[in-house]
């Protein structure tokens, strides 16, 4: 698959605009979503996001580059991602107007690796480019309702609600052509990229998403969530 860096930048700019405004058009429909509702949402992008990882962005990797160098640089986007993390303090859910743009801000924080992942999955060839925009857009799902839900609850205009989830998106753009430039100047960088992106979604997926999945409902549906996002996770990546 040939694409050129202006068409992945859009392709991941819509992408990640898409899923971040169907979850803040939820958040303004729903209002008030349960937190068993969103567990389950977040457990799903959760455990697509880990399958797709483990079977399909590690293995292009590797198979670029080599075993040992991809686990070496993987553990490096763990370690930056951690890093980043621990400076950022994102109450979901809290019902205060400034959590609301507490969350916004380390939403478009987030969203630029995401637009990397995109940009070099684009770069390697194939469908992986296709995959990793897929279970993004599903990922940016419950983001675009951390925003909504307590925007909702302190009154503020649906319009606005709105502008402010697509303001959340736009770094994706941004993250997208970086990757995508920097994944097509050789395959070393290339593998340095996914490697990375690789350790990025390992971070976030266990060690933010699975734990808040849990947080918000610890019952049986947000497991079952999980379980699903696997599945359907090893099916994209086998049909596509």
């Amino acid at each position: 698959m040939h694409i050129n860096i202006t068409d992945i930048v859009i392709i991941g700019s819509v992408v990640s605009l898409l899923g971040t405004m169907i979850g803040a058009f939820l958040g303004i429909i729903v209002k008030n979503p349960s937190k068993k509702f969103i567990g389950t949402i977040v457990g799903f992008a959760a455990g697509l996001m880990l399958s797709v990882v483990v079977f399909d962005l590690i293995p292009e990797a590797i198979n670029r580059w080599s075993f040992f160098n991809t686990i070496i640089f993987a553990v490096l986007g763990v370690i930056m991602m951690a890093a980043v993390d621990s400076r950022i303090n994102v109450e979901h859910l809290n019902k205060h107007l400034k959590v609301a743009f507490m969350a916004a801000i380390g939403l478009m924080i987030h969203n630029f690796p995401e637009g990397i992942i995109m940009g070099c999955g684009f770069s390697a060839g194939g469908s992986l480019g296709i995959k990793m925009c897929l279970i993004i857009a599903i990922h940016d799902i419950p983001e675009g309702l951390a925003v909504s839900a307590p925007l909702m609850s302190s009154n503020i205009k649906k319009y606005k609600i709105l502008l402010y989830a697509f303001i959340t998106a736009f770094p994706t753009a941004i993250g997208t052509f970086f990757g995508a430039f920097i994944g097509g100047i050789s395959e070393s960088i290339l593998g340095i990229c996914l490697s990375v992106a690789a350790g990025i979604m390992l971070y976030v997926v266990c060690g933010e998403m699975i734990p808040e999945s849990s947080r918000l409902w610890d019952g049986i549906t947000s497991t079952l969530g999980i379980l699903c996002g696997i599945i359907l996770g090893l099916i994209i990546v086998h049909v596509l």
